[in-house]
């Protein structure tokens, strides 16, 4: 699991069935400080509702998805868990 920053949303008229009535979301993942970005943006399913602006968690853990989404074979990589509230960095936690 990681933390992203939603920075935009993504539609796709011709796509993978699995992804029919998806919300595709793009998700900026951040390094531990939950600031610095950490990589490139990616597309992610959501089904929390979360909007650009918002920090979440995303999950790559193909088991997981497949679980959620109720199917056996999905080229969904990323999606959203949930939607972060906030972040508390305990004193002496080392911080990115």
């Amino acid at each position: 699991m990681q933390i992203a920053l939603v920075v935009g949303h993504a539609t796709a008229t011709v796509k993978h069935d699995t992804l029919d009535g998806q919300t595709l979301l793009l998700v900026q993942p951040l390094m531990r400080d939950a600031a610095a970005p950490d990589g490139p943006p990616l597309l992610a399913v959501d089904r929390q509702g979360a909007g650009p602006g918002d920090r979440v968690i995303i999950t790559s853990d193909g088991r997981a998805i497949r679980e959620l989404f109720g199917v056996e074979n999905s080229p969904i990589r990323w999606s959203v868990l949930g939607i972060v509230d906030e972040i508390e960095h305990p004193s002496g936690l080392p911080r990115a």
